[in-house]
């Protein structure tokens, strides 16, 4: 998937959620208003409700998220960073002494083990060393690059539970407001800013849970593809050793 499709689909989901914040109509806001659990069940527009502005911004960045892990789950598979008999096919180029067939066929597939063979075959005429310095090089690079792009689903996990303390602060400063502008307030008036605070605690706590476990696994996914990826180049070139620079 290209580079910049994650961004864009960042961007599409927060305009969606904005514009389903400006149709929706006049009597729906209103009945945000109403208590969060009703006979027993959640009322999720209740919920949205008592989360305030915080809660639309946890949100946004929930959307963010959501279109964050469908790219990355496109992307860092094996499929697409090791596409199957590609090493064997360049292996089997190289062993027959044909480097620019083999460095042409490594080019058709713009991937993590494509990248490292055209790499490692551009410095072939240079011999195997040179060939596997190339590689580890680009290996390192190309991970990095990845490690970047999965960094965004961290900070979003660690924005969650920020973002919900600042909810949660907030909520307890209305609800003790009412000190201030009542002499006697009875526990009715003190719910709503404390309804906000701990909605907030909880919305925080639901971006960053998915978002840090995402995080984990892709890190994962990467640091297994970027090994078994390298040993594949690796063997694919290893006929280059019988070769004299």
């Amino acid at each position: 998937m290209p580079k910049g499709v994650g961004v864009r689909w960042v961007r599409i989901g927060i305009l969606v959620l904005v514009a389903l914040f400006l149709v929706l109509p006049n009597d729906a806001w209103a009945a945000l208003e109403d208590p969060i659990f009703r006979h027993g069940r959640l009322e999720v527009r209740a919920l949205l409700r008592a989360g305030g502005a915080i809660g639309y911004v946890v949100i946004a960045l929930s959307i963010a998220m959501v279109a964050l892990v469908v790219e990355h789950v496109l992307t860092i598979r094996r499929g697409a960073m090791i596409p199957y008999g590609l090493a064997e096919e360049v292996h089997k180029l190289v062993s027959a002494g044909q480097i620019v067939q083999a460095y042409e066929q490594a080019k058709r597939y713009p991937s993590f083990l494509g990248y490292l063979l055209q790499s490692g075959l551009q410095e072939a005429q240079y011999g195997h060393d040179a060939a596997e310095k190339a590689m580890e090089d680009t290996a390192v690079e190309q991970a990095a690059r990845l490690s970047r792009r999965i960094e965004y689903l961290s900070l979003i996990g660690v924005l969650g539970p920020l973002l919900g303390l600042m909810g949660t602060v907030w909520g307890m400063i209305q609800a003790f407001s009412e000190f201030a502008e009542k002499a006697n307030p009875q526990t009715a008036d003190f719910a709503p800013g404390i309804s906000e605070a701990l909605v907030s605690t909880f919305f925080g706590l639901t971006l960053a849970i998915p978002a840090q476990t995402f995080f984990a696994i892709f890190r994962n996914r990467i640091d297994e593809f970027v090994a078994e990826a390298s040993l594949l180049a690796g063997h694919a070139l290893g006929p280059l050793k019988k070769r004299r620079p």
